[in-house]
């Protein structure tokens, strides 16, 4: 697999210096953890990792290629609760193109069908919408909506941990009216999440016209990510030439508290308050709209009410929400 948004697949983590699983028994109750990669289908000990986090908390994802059917369908098998979510960068042309894997659609689409056989009730998959991909997004939230299966999107970002630096989207235009367009759509549905999930959107307009966030980045805080080698980082989004600190390192602890109450997670959280990026990925961007659903719910209602009156969500309008953020947060690289 070799996939145009990011390098990783060509900077493998180092197997030796991977942390072992029980590693993870230094965590405390979280409410969610989301497993990630790369494709984390790769870890032969993957199992032994899921079953130590689900000590830790009631909800764990995997996000992952889809490329491994087998190994997913044993762990569904194994671990009734566990949930996924399947990368599709496109249709079956595109996607293959992106992920560089000829029949890597076929392979997720098997796999979110297997698992819904199976009776899997935590299913979806997402798209992580570059240059040319964002027709192709419209119709693969019409292909979740009529699995009855959650659907997701990003737009591709610059970070130590994708190993880029050149991902910007270029044809802003198409993009964005692309990214309205399903707004609007999810504006029209009658879950409350999908209208949530119209201003994330409106947000990822935002982000790639290199606008300030809506809401203030709190990672380090709301979210935190540890790397294969026991590092807790804020998030995966830091880029070396801004900034790049670590909290501290899992093997140099009994317990995780060491870590989240030190001085070095106090400097690390002063940085992202004053952080020059403005990403607006799910894992960062979810934490604070539930945090301040209060603030944006008047935008949300209002959006509503707007379409159910024949009218449409302004994609070129995003709104900003003042919660007391440090005003330097996001200024420096607009």
């Amino acid at each position: 697999m070799r996939c145009k948004m990011c390098n990783i697949w060509s900077n493998p983590s180092s197997k030796d210096r991977e942390f072992r699983p029980e590693l993870l028994n230094k965590l405390p109750r979280v409410n969610l953890v989301n497993v990630t990669g790369g494709e984390p289908l790769v870890r032969e000990d993957l199992p032994e990792i899921i079953r130590i986090l689900f000590t830790k908390t009631d909800r764990v994802v995997i996000s992952s290629s889809g490329f491994y059917e087998e190994r997913i369908f044993k762990l569904a098998e194994t671990f009734p609760n566990l949930g996924f979510r399947i990368s599709i960068e496109g249709l079956s042309r595109k996607n293959d193109e992106l992920r560089g894997i000829e029949g890597g659609f076929d392979r997720g689409l098997r796999v979110l069908l297997g698992l819904r056989k199976m009776g899997v009730k935590d299913i979806g998959f997402g798209i992580t919408v570059s240059n040319n991909n964002s027709k192709d997004m419209l119709w693969l939230y019409e292909l979740g909506k009529n699995l009855k299966m959650e659907f997701a999107t990003a737009s591709f970002h610059n970070s130590f941990y994708f190993h880029k630096d050149d991902n910007v989207v270029t044809n802003l235009e198409e993009v964005s009216a692309d990214f309205e367009d399903l707004a609007n759509r999810l504006m029209r549905e009658n879950r409350p999440k999908s209208w949530f999930r119209a201003l994330f959107n409106i947000g990822l307009i935002n982000y790639i016209h290199g606008n300030r966030r809506m809401l203030p980045c709190e990672a380090g805080s709301a979210n935190f990510f540890i790397d294969p080698y026991g590092e807790v980082l804020p998030c995966n989004g830091m880029e070396e030439k801004y900034w790049f600190q670590s909290m501290g390192n899992l093997h140099d602890v009994d317990d995780f508290m060491e870590i989240w109450d030190s001085e070095r997670a106090k400097e690390v959280r002063a940085k992202v308050a004053k952080c020059p990026k403005n990403c607006w990925m799910i894992g960062s961007a979810s934490p604070v709209m539930k945090k301040y659903v209060k603030k944006i719910l008047p935008w949300v209602v209002k959006n509503k009410l707007k379409v159910l009156a024949g009218g449409r969500v302004d994609g070129s309008c995003c709104p900003h929400f003042d919660v007391g953020q440090d005003p330097d947060q996001g200024r420096s690289i607009r």
